[in-house]
């Protein structure tokens, strides 16, 4: 492997993860649309290195290849996974940026791991970008790592990518070490957002607290100017519908409608079990409706996919609970001996699985109470191949300001969201092929692989 690389990613995960085959360990790729979208990116700069945790605890393992991209991992000790990760990162950070749909709380033992954790991120890239290379770091875990490779490399061209929301002034001038994470993005060339007002929210912070000049996307800070807009994340589409055409997929959401009933319509929720989501919400409208008579078990049956997220923290396990209550209410209420009125699945499902959900549901409850952009969205719309479905769409999911055909609502109002729910199940076919032809002609137009081109030609000029 060589020991320097004109393009190099920072991210908290590296692109692949552990598995165990023949009682040993060897590496496979991670899901997701970040490493689809960078891997042929990265397969065209020779020499590329991808810098993330590997996921356990202790010392780093060594470097390696994996399917074209050289892997750099990074250590991480318990103490900093429970300070840097659980703590700054999902404590501090998470909520904040997300409405402070819980409170985020403002713990001193928690910054300094996280500017530990930076720098040796930060330290790592600069041994191994080369000289005027490139550096794209992403997410909230490394907000401080774009100053700190400016410090140390005032040659490399560096980006920075926000995953999640970026909040408004009132929520973000809480944070005590505002100052020092905005001066920390403000080394990059180029800071891109889901949103555009997530752009607008970064810009007047930066003018209120750090007293950088400039107008809508360009910031002048110490003699450079930042680019700073909105760069939608989006899926491979095309690689979805290659699934949805796939025999495996086809057999498989054929046995979703026979064993839940061939004329019961499937309303789905695929989510990480984390608050943001509206779990509990959707669950909640769904029971309301029930109660309602407007529809009936036998009428339509609802799956419900929470795959586990941070199981450490007392929160989550907290949301966990709550979740679980729910459906056993529901089920309790209005099930019937082998049909129950919810599937709940708390566990982690391969993509194909997930694809033969998605061609088997007539809705898709898409209902975060704050949301970056939220890709499961766009995931089914890509699988709605025969333009059928409605997705109902939280009107605070970064998503909702490209997919304006769904069926849009606010996630707080519960009997807006019970109302929309069955306008959804009732909706004529017409209607779904026209709001879903609208639909996947934006999702087809911004893929993936045009928000990895359009941030990285931003990157070059």
């Amino acid at each position: 492997m060589s020991d320097k690389s004109q393009f190099v990613i920072v991210s908290n995960r590296l692109p692949v993860h552990r598995v165990k085959r023949n009682r040993s360990d060897t590496w496979q790729t991670s899901p997701g649309g970040l490493v689809s979208a960078m891997k042929p990116i990265l397969q065209q700069h020779p020499g590329n290195t991808w810098i993330g945790w590997a996921g356990d605890a202790g010392p780093a393992p060594k470097p390696f290849e994996h399917d074209g991209i050289s892997n750099r991992p990074v250590g991480l000790s318990a103490s900093e996974i429970q300070n840097f990760y659980e703590g700054f990162s999902n404590g501090t950070l998470w909520p904040l940026y997300h409405d402070a749909i819980r409170t985020p709380e403002y713990r001193r033992r928690w910054w300094w791991p996280y500017v530990d954790v930076n720098r040796r991120f930060a330290e790592v890239a600069c041994q191994i970008v080369g000289k005027h290379g490139v550096v794209w770091v992403h997410d909230y875990h490394f907000q401080l790592v774009p100053a700190m490779i400016r410090d140390m490399r005032p040659d490399v061209r560096i980006g920075f990518f926000l995953h999640i929301p970026f909040p408004p002034q009132e929520l973000f001038s809480q944070l005590p070490w505002r100052k020092e994470i905005l001066e920390g993005l403000l080394g990059a060339d180029v800071i891109g957002f889901q949103t555009r007002l997530g752009a607008q929210n970064f810009a007047r912070l930066c003018k209120k607290f750090v007293g950088v000049t400039g107008a809508r996307d360009l910031l002048e800070y110490r003699g450079r100017t930042v680019e700073t807009t909105a760069f939608p994340i989006s899926i491979d589409v095309d690689h979805l519908e290659k699934l949805v055409r796939s025999d495996s997929v086809i057999r498989r959401c054929q046995t979703y409608h026979s064993k839940l009933g061939p004329n019961r319509k499937i309303i789905l929720g695929v989510d990480r079990m984390d608050y943001t989501k509206g779990i509990d919400i959707r669950l909640r409208a769904f029971q309301e409706l029930l109660r309602s008579q407007r529809i009936t078990v036998d009428e339509c049956v609802m799956i419900q996919v929470a795959t586990p997220s941070r199981e450490r923290v007392a929160e989550y396990r907290q949301l966990r609970s709550e979740v679980e209550r729910y459906v056993g209410e529901i089920n309790g209420e209005f099930g019937e001996l082998g049909r129950p009125a919810v599937y709940y699945l708390h566990r982690n499902l391969p993509i194909e699985e997930l694809v033969a959900m998605y061609l088997a549901a007539d809705v898709m409850l898409v209902t975060p109470l704050r949301d970056g952009m939220n890709l499961v969205a766009k995931e089914y719309v890509a699988s709605r191949t025969n333009h059928t479905g409605a997705l109902v769409l939280s009107e605070f999911a970064g998503a909702a300001k490209e997919l304006r055909s769904a069926l849009l609502f606010n996630p707080h109002d519960i009997d807006g969201l019970e109302a929309v729910i069955y306008t959804a199940l009732n909706m004529p076919k017409n209607e779904q092929v026209r709001r879903m032809r609208s639909l996947r002609r934006v999702l087809k137009q911004h893929d993936i692989f045009h928000w990895a081109n359009t941030f990285m030609n931003a990157l070059k000029t």
